[in-house]
């Protein structure tokens, strides 16, 4: 059978050599994509592992001697639940009001898309350059947990609320429809027939925010600061994990270690990535 549509394939590519050009250059940029994402998975695992060394980088307290990285896992843990916290519920409850209950057609829920895609572009710098002089100058916050949870709350807020905008849309109007007839209310049928519906796509745009906020450091070098302990408040300085191997790579002295640390930043975001994605799965089986 797989030869057969081979075959089949084959044919319709000689009869149109553009349609098979553009088939070969579609396969080779694959190719190439995987490749380099491969070549750069097995670099980093194979100048880190070697370094990973206990107990060493998982100390609890962070000096020159072992420069753990431990501090810089839970700070990483804290910094992602209070950006979440903040940005979540802002972004779905902004994305329901844009789909259930802003008129369709509004110029304004238009300029709304086309601003929030044009922040999502915007440089992670950009957004730490701006919580550098709102928070940390203007509002005399210093470098602090609180600061960078914030701008990195403003940094994820349109990728949620875009994602949560389209899974909503995605959700079939025969919904909304059905529980209306049953004498349901917009509010009910918001929260109780088309959220649920939506909960993969939103969850995926949730994961795709944990994946940047977990990779950020720009952005944080200018509101969290590097202070590389576990901060005892919210007005503490901080550093998670990607500023922490930032620093030990700037530093120039503590290579070998950043390696390391970069092999637990790779493992923490596949292990957030898998866990998010069998959530999303279990979530559609049961639907």
């Amino acid at each position: 059978m797989a030869n057969r549509n081979f075959r089949q394939r084959l044919k319709e590519y000689k009869r149109s050599p553009l349609s098979g050009l553009l088939f070969l250059l579609v396969c080779i940029s694959a190719f190439i994509a995987v490749a380099v994402l491969i070549f750069l998975i097995i670099y980093i695992l194979y100048h880190g592992i070697p370094n990973l060394t206990l107990p060493g980088l998982f100390a609890w307290e962070y000096n020159s001697e072992n420069v753990s990285m431990m501090p810089a896992i839970i700070n990483t843990v804290i910094m992602t639940a209070l950006s979440l916290a903040m940005a979540v519920p802002l972004g779905v409850f902004s994305a329901i009001y844009l789909v259930e209950y802003a008129k369709r057609g509004n110029r304004l829920v238009k300029l709304v898309r086309i601003t929030a895609e044009t922040l999502s572009g915007i440089p992670s710098i950009v957004y730490g350059l701006f919580g550098y002089v709102l928070f940390v100058i203007t509002l005399h916050w210093g470098y602090t947990l609180l600061s960078g949870a914030i701008t990195l709350a403003i940094m994820i807020l349109p990728l949620i609320m875009r994602t949560t905008e389209e899974a909503l849309i995605a959700v079939p109007d025969s919904f909304r429809e059905g529980s209306f007839g049953l004498g349901a209310g917009r509010l009910r049928t918001v929260f109780r027939i088309v959220l649920p519906s939506a909960v993969p796509g939103i969850l995926a745009g949730v994961i795709l925010a944990i994946g940047r906020i977990v990779g950020e450091s720009a952005a944080l070098i200018f509101t969290a600061g590097t202070n590389p302990v576990v901060p005892d408040s919210l007005f503490a300085s901080t550093r998670t994990l990607s500023v922490h191997m930032y620093a030990l790579m700037s530093e120039g002295l503590y290579t070998e270690q950043a390696f390391a640390t970069a092999v637990v930043l790779l493992v923490v975001v596949i292990f957030i990535n898998a866990l998010s994605g069998f959530v999303a799965k279990r979530l559609a089986t049961d639907k």
